[in-house]
């Protein structure tokens, strides 16, 4: 067996797909022993791919622009959560997006992941940073629903099933950013170059099972739910839940592709909050490379 080491962002969801490669037996049948890092800062997740301790990374796509941006050789070549799967919870007594001037609320990072989206839809409900609230970096989706039930903050994004699980307690969803923004590359399967070159034998056999795990996530209800389950922790009827969102706006990618609107919604978004308008002129395509996803494909017959 081959080993590889894949960091991810935390224990949630969005992990299915390698998960399930690692479960249902995708990666050993490919002879790799996947070690699977779940990192609680989205930073360290990028400082493990731009280091080396990490060969692949479940990555914040944002990371992987600003990579570039630097002169970087990081690169997406396949899709995660390639629409918004979140809810933006508050708690209760707010009720709206007006509600949240002065409040406190937690994003996964300043410098990237859910603070431009969040800075976006407050803007348009009349909100600008940093007079109207505060930013509070907190982490991912895990430590925002603590920091949220504690009361460290007022709102932040919550993905699904944890925006269920919170309405259910009581919190408010001021709105669902998926309306609004119907395709958005939030985090994304990123390697760097060099290593990919280097490694190319290994990657097309990763991708031959992350390809796998995709195929199977949409035809097995019942197994994708015991997986959700024994890995995140969440109760039965919350793993339901977000199997039935997943599969119906298909956020995991069937062909496990990332998303060219939804990268390039990423772009013109960060560049337009952040005021980098040399990002806005960007192109999707220069960050994304289908090469060993299509070897993939090309050598399983799909």
């Amino acid at each position: 067996m081959d080993s590889l080491r894949l960091a991810v962002v935390s224990r949630n969801y969005f992990n299915m797909p390698v998960w399930i490669a690692r479960q249902a037996g995708f990666f050993a049948a490919e002879g790799l022993d996947v070690r699977i890092d779940h990192i609680e800062g989205i930073e360290d997740v990028n400082n493990r791919l731009r280091d080396g301790r990490a060969q692949l990374a479940y990555g914040v796509t944002e990371h992987v622009v600003l990579d570039a941006e630097t002169g970087g050789s990081q690169v997406i070549i396949g899709g995660n959560v390639n629409k918004l799967p979140f809810s933006l919870i508050a708690r209760p007594g707010i009720h709206d997006l007006a509600g949240l001037r002065g409040k406190r609320i937690g994003v996964s990072a300043i410098r990237a992941g859910s603070s431009s989206l969040v800075m976006q839809l407050l803007a348009a409900a009349g909100l600008h940073y940093p007079a109207d609230y505060e930013l509070v970096s907190c982490g991912p989706i895990l430590a925002r629903w603590e920091l949220l039930r504690s009361g460290g903050i007022d709102a932040g994004l919550q993905g699904t099933p944890l925006d269920c699980i919170a309405l259910d307690q009581g919190f408010v969803s001021l709105c669902n950013p998926r309306e609004t923004v119907p395709h958005f590359q939030f985090t994304s399967l990123d390697v760097t170059r060099d290593w990919a070159m280097a490694n190319s034998g290994l990657l097309l056999r990763f991708m031959r099972a992350f390809l796998r795990a995709h195929a199977w996530f949409y035809a097995n209800r019942e197994g994708a739910n015991a997986i959700a389950v024994q890995e995140s922790g969440i109760a039965p009827h919350y793993a339901d839940r977000a199997w039935q969102e997943y599969v119906a706006a298909e956020i995991f990618p069937r062909n496990g592709r990332a998303s060219i609107p939804g990268v390039q919604a990423l772009i013109e978004t960060s560049a337009l909050i952040r005021e980098l308008p040399s990002r806005a002129g960007t192109r999707a395509e220069d960050y994304i490379d289908n090469s060993w996803i299509e070897a993939a494909a090309a050598s399983l017959g799909a």
